[in-house]
């Protein structure tokens, strides 16, 4: 019965892309990783290559809510978001994503990570979300396009918000407040990773050498030793 419904809706979603049930498949654009996180991580960033989004899949932290066992608030690590769903070795389903990117090589999807949550020092959401996340969608589409630029940083690519990436028009959000929503404190981000490698650490050897390196990039890119 619960396959059966699951069916009917799918089908019926007037958006739904016709070729959904293709044999061949459906070509894929982007990806999308996120977390709650009310410091740390931007609004929204790219990955500066399919090893380094598998990466960010790989080193997912959201802080635990009231839904989930544990101390609200609290960063509970979370590869790709499959962990209580994956049915083997983490680390080879990390080397899996890696190895799809061998093969699909430049028409591998586009990653990107969201970040909703950020939060202002009285503990306030500082994002609308709802409909104004449309405006990161927005975004990340017309990356998968080709058509908007965006910045180089330590952590990946982000909107340049004065060059007008990221549109804007009719948002009640200030100059301070989308600056504070992409604010990368580097001390912040160098506490994430040295986190991320704590996690890491407990795949051992099994750990695969592309996310090791991945790591290792970007505490450099850090200005970490």
């Amino acid at each position: 019965m619960l396959i059966s419904f699951l069916f009917f809706t799918t089908s019926q979603c007037p958006i739904i892309d016709p070729l959904w049930e293709d044999p061949q498949g459906v070509p894929i654009d982007a990806i999308i990783f996120g977390g709650r996180r009310a410091d740390t991580v931007p609004l929204v960033f790219e990955s500066n290559s399919w090893a380094h989004g598998t990466y960010l899949g790989a080193t997912m932290n959201s802080e635990m809510t009231a839904a989930a066992a544990g101390k609200i608030g609290k960063l509970r690590n979370d590869p790709f978001a499959m962990k209580p769903f994956c049915g083997y070795n983490m680390a080879d389903y990390m080397q899996h994503w890696l190895d799809m990117g061998e093969k699909g090589g430049d028409a591998m999807p586009k990653v990107f990570y969201v970040n909703w949550f950020r939060k202002n020092e009285q503990g306030d959401f500082i994002w609308p979300g709802f409909g104004e996340n449309s405006r990161v969608l927005k975004w990340i589409f017309e990356r998968t396009e080709g058509t908007v630029g965006a910045v180089d940083t330590a952590i990946g690519k982000i909107p340049d918000i004065a060059a007008g990436d990221l549109d804007t028009e009719g948002l009640d959000v200030s100059e301070e407040i989308m600056a504070e929503l992409f604010d990368m404190d580097n001390d912040l981000w160098k506490a994430d990773t040295l986190n991320n490698e704590k996690n890491l650490g407990a795949y051992g050897l099994d750990l695969p050498e592309g996310i090791r390196s991945e790591h290792f990039a970007l505490k450099k890119r850090l200005g970490m030793k």
